[in-house]
């Protein structure tokens, strides 16, 4: 969907369409709202925060809505005396998996499964047998610290390779010529919505219902904010 449908779109939820008063919208205005509510519909959609209470990948609807947004990084590794880590892409949004491939003496490019545990239970997880990084079962896990991710091998493999899944930041979109409030600095280029038409839809009633409450406007607020989660 182009930004200049949903501007018009977005005007026309507001009653603002052919309105000349103080509280016209402008440019601006719409990409930060709009950008805000691409971060936090998926926020919701993967914590199952929605009308329907369906997390990440619980529905068809869920996978088909979200995967746009799933990207694989591979993790350039340094090694730590008991563990490996890697920098968290700035993209970051949700953690998916990790795939590593491991080896030691007798063996080379293992595919291990690897559990995202808590850093709380760091030192019970290494001294638990059934838990602690096994090269023979192909298990071990890792842990998310200082916007690093954290692979365990307490020294009894060695981790070759490693690749983050992960969801994603959307894409902001801009509008050329319009001054991009998180830079300043005016937009050269127009970069549209990723999402599919009918998620932008949804979108643009919680852009609605953002405007309105800046604007204090509680009808508009009220209509945006229960026809984005109806249709979820």
């Amino acid at each position: 969907m182009l930004n200049s449908t949903i501007f018009i779109k977005l005007k026309q939820r507001l009653n603002k369409l052919d309105s000349q008063d103080y509280d016209n919208i402008e440019c601006w205005q719409v990409v930060e709202a709009f950008n805000k509510v691409q971060v936090e519909w998926p926020r919701r959609q993967l914590h199952g925060m929605n009308i329907s209470k369906e997390g990440d990948e619980q529905s068809t609807r869920r996978i088909d809505d979200l995967q746009v947004l799933l990207e694989t990084s591979d993790i350039s590794l340094d090694n730590k005396d008991i563990y490996v880590f890697g920098k968290i892409p700035n993209d970051y949004l949700q953690w998916k998996r990790v795939d590593i491939e491991a080896s030691n003496d007798c063996c080379s490019g293992r595919r291990m499964k690897v559990y995202l545990a808590e850093e709380a239970n760091l030192n019970q997880l290494l001294d638990d047998v059934s838990k602690q990084p096994n090269f023979k079962w192909a298990e071990t896990f890792a842990t998310l610290k200082g916007d690093n991710v954290n692979i365990y091998h307490d020294k009894k493999f060695d981790i070759k390779k490693a690749s983050l899944i992960y969801y994603r930041q959307p894409i902001r979109i801009q509008i050329k010529g319009c001054i991009d409030p998180y830079t300043n600095v005016e937009s050269t280029e127009e970069i549209t919505c990723e999402f599919k038409d009918d998620i932008i839809e949804l979108l643009i009633d919680e852009t609605a219902s953002i405007i309105a409450g800046d604007i204090e406007s509680g009808n508009q607020f009220s209509r945006g904010s229960q026809g984005a989660e109806r249709n979820n």
